[in-house]
């Protein structure tokens, strides 16, 4: 056991250091600032160190177990109960000393700087694509203003930036110069969207886990970059199902004695895994209410009895299972023997 157990609660400038003993005696209680936290903490004994997985505690965890440090990072919501009244950064600090602690508590991995560059990449890509969006839906509502209405999707915006180019007499020069630098910008992010992408597959296509991971079904090169960046080896989860409930695709339970309520799924953990997992999802069950003879039973069942939004949440939680077990296990995805039979008499009979 450490003889000294550290609660820092970390921010952009000032940092709130609670330090107790074995036996649970405080013996410090200090403020520093950003330049003092290294060498304060060079000169402790090494200490168990609880930190907020909150922004820049990754970093400060790599950099205080460099110094010698067990370092474990506990999200907020676990931390709130142990916080007594009035908010402070005192109390906060102390209440991640109590709540490191605890034998029973739940830590969050340390991220390497890789794994935080892969997922940097990946936000940059997703502010790109909704700042696309915005100017695109702009351009679109203003020149609906005038009159002028085009199908959604690409050719639509397309057919609308054609008017742009070429404008007629009836758009008033001001807004033709407007929408002009609109779509200039439109394509200037597409070009740095593309990028990005060719970043992603080209990482995805270079390292053994995203390639294994990529043989599931509903899981491309986006998928894969982002769960391997989001949780390595993912042997962080003890089970499937703890990985699928990161992910916030389990249900939410609130039973009390005998009385069970279901709440749907929880959407807690990482918002863009869970997107992802249901886009994946999405196509697999379209092409399975399409094209039956392709689905597995469990598919046709599901689409029988519930409906296709339910089938498709259902689909993305199944997937992220998959996914940890072949992350964790070294191999790639097999399909069920039933699938594969059934797709080998297919293929027999399309032969005769």
């Amino acid at each position: 056991m450490h003889t000294i157990i550290v609660g820092l609660d970390i921010a952009k400038a000032v940092f709130q250091v609670h330090a107790e003993d074995g036996a649970g005696k405080v013996v410090q209680q200090k403020r520093l600032r950003r330049s003092q936290v290294l060498d304060f903490f060079g000169k402790l004994p090494a200490a168990l160190i609880g930190l907020e997985a909150c922004g820049s505690a990754h970093y400060w965890a790599r950099e205080l177990r460099a110094l010698g440090h067990e370092v474990r990072l506990i999200p907020a919501a676990y931390v709130k109960p142990f916080v007594r009244r009035n908010k402070t950064d005192a109390r906060d600090a102390a209440a991640i000393c109590v709540a490191v602690s605890r034998p029973d508590m739940r830590f969050v991995t340390i991220k390497s700087a890789d794994q935080q560059a892969r997922r940097g990449l990946e936000r940059s890509r997703e502010l790109l694509v909704k700042q696309r969006t915005q100017l695109m839906n702009s351009l679109r509502s203003q020149m609906s203003e005038h009159g002028v209405i085009a199908a959604q999707g690409r050719r639509g915006y397309a057919a609308l930036v054609e008017r742009v180019r070429q404008p007629e007499a009836e758009l008033p020069e001001d807004l033709v110069i407007a929408l002009g630098v609109l779509a200039d910008q439109v394509e200037a992010l597409t070009a740095r969207i593309d990028e990005l992408d060719a970043r992603i597959a080209a990482a995805a296509r270079e390292d053994d886990a995203m390639r294994r991971l990529m043989t599931i079904p509903g899981v491309g090169c986006h998928l894969a970059h982002a769960i391997v960046a989001a949780v390595s080896d993912g042997r962080q989860f003890s089970s499937a199902r703890d990985f699928a409930a990161w992910c916030g695709l389990t249900p939410l339970r609130h039973d009390s004695a005998q009385t069970q309520r279901g709440k749907g799924i929880s959407r807690q953990g990482d918002t863009r895994l869970r997107q992802l997992f249901a886009l994946g999802a999405a196509t697999i069950m379209r092409n399975a209410r399409h094209r039956a003879d392709r689905a597995t039973d469990w598919q046709r069942g599901i689409l029988a009895r519930r409906p296709m939004k339910v089938a498709v949440l259902a689909q993305a939680a199944k997937t992220a299972r998959i996914a940890w077990a072949v992350l964790t296990s070294g191999q790639a995805y097999r399909r069920p023997a039933a699938a594969a039979a059934a797709a080998a008499g297919m293929a027999t009979n399309a032969a005769g």
